[in-house]
């Protein structure tokens, strides 16, 4: 079973930082991408950042150049320092695994590779 947590989420005054963290359960599968997104108050879940084995990673136009996601796979944690936090960065924060399972745990029928989320930590930035 693939499980994600998310941890970290705080309310923050405009121009602090915040360090949010993901937990990928343990387990014999592959990770093809791991990714953040948030989700405004009344507004659709956004794109937030992304990084593939190796350390390849893209961002959203808002944050890019404010937020940096990293990965550990020995802890199979990854990660989104986020600095220089704005009002509008509040919301929901998610993250999401790409992963595939290993023929072992597929039954089939079902899709082996899928994509992942984590129940969200709310990010409060107030000015």
């Amino acid at each position: 079973q693939v499980q994600l947590v998310e941890s970290g989420g705080a309310s923050v005054q405009a121009g602090e930082s915040l360090k949010l963290a993901c937990a990928i359960s343990r387990g014999e599968f592959q990770v093809n991408s791991e990714a953040w997104y948030y989700q405004p108050p009344g507004d659709e879940r956004q794109f937030v950042a992304r990084i593939w084995p190796g350390g390849l990673s893209e961002y959203g136009d808002s944050v890019e150049g404010r937020f940096t996601i990293s990965s550990d796979a020995i802890e199979n944690k990854f990660y989104l320092e986020m600095a220089n936090l704005k009002s509008e960065d509040t919301g929901l924060y998610f993250c999401s695994a790409d992963i595939t399972l290993p023929v072992s745990l597929w039954t089939i029928g079902r899709e082996r590779t899928k994509t992942y989320w984590g129940q969200g930590t709310q990010v409060t930035v107030f000015s």
